[in-house]
């Protein structure tokens, strides 16, 4: 049987993607994980999305090479404007920045279903995708991080409860890693602390932005006691 094998970062996302779900993959590039997921028999069928035309014919390659063409719909789409809600179980938004991630989600309605896994991968700003999840009703059901090519990279899944939660200042950046005993974890958590340090840092020197500073001084303690009592 062919195989595809994928690296530590796509591994991640695609081990969130639940056994039988039919996964809308967007921002595709290849298609790597929608190959990997029907070869390895957890997803029937699969919808493969990019904004650009070259990564669709890229991914269009990836599921000839592997006979899938049946299987595996490609659709040219920002974001999930062009997925037709009825196709998909599970929604990838893997390697973009938090804040792109965020706006794709905020403007597609149906995605406020309990039927729906969110399976998202920010390369930036996870603090303003877990905002948005905790405010719009999103329930994270795991995280998990990874180390691949010398970065460290979280995988967020989410499914919508209506809820709405309330979190601390620093929740929005730890997420549920704070209560994980992983190294990568630990190594993204203490990549994030260190960040939100040199910038409160830099903004006490320089004399500026004082509210900055009081709300970053707050996510710092707060993020201190969510490590510590972990």
């Amino acid at each position: 049987m062919p195989k595809i094998n994928l690296d530590p970062r796509l591994s991640c996302v695609a081990s969130f993607v639940r056994c039988g779900s039919r996964v809308a993959d967007i921002g595709t590039d290849h298609a790597y994980i929608p190959v990997y997921l029907l070869l390895s028999g957890i997803s029937p069928s699969a919808v493969a999305a990019d904004l650009r035309e070259m990564p669709l014919k890229n991914a269009e390659k990836t599921i000839g090479q592997f006979s899938l063409t049946d299987s595996v719909k490609t659709i040219l789409s920002d974001g999930l404007d062009n997925i037709d809600k009825d196709s998909c179980d599970d929604i990838i938004i893997a390697g973009m920045g938090g804040l792109l991630i965020t706006e794709i989600l905020s403007r597609t309605e149906w995605i406020f279903n309990k039927k729906y896994r969110l399976i998202l991968q920010p390369m930036s700003h996870p603090e303003d995708m877990r905002k948005f999840l905790f405010e719009n009703g999103f329930e994270i059901k795991g995280e998990k991080c990874c180390l691949d090519s010398k970065h460290c990279y979280c995988v967020t899944a989410a499914e919508y409860t209506g809820n709405k939660r309330e979190y601390t200042p620093a929740e929005i950046y730890t997420g549920t890693l704070h209560k994980s005993d992983g190294e990568a974890a630990r190594i993204y958590l203490e990549s994030i602390f260190r960040r939100l340090e040199k910038r409160c840092a830099a903004l006490k020197k320089a004399l500026s932005e004082p509210e900055e500073v009081q709300r970053l001084t707050a996510i710092i303690e707060d993020f201190k006691r969510l490590t510590e009592d972990s």
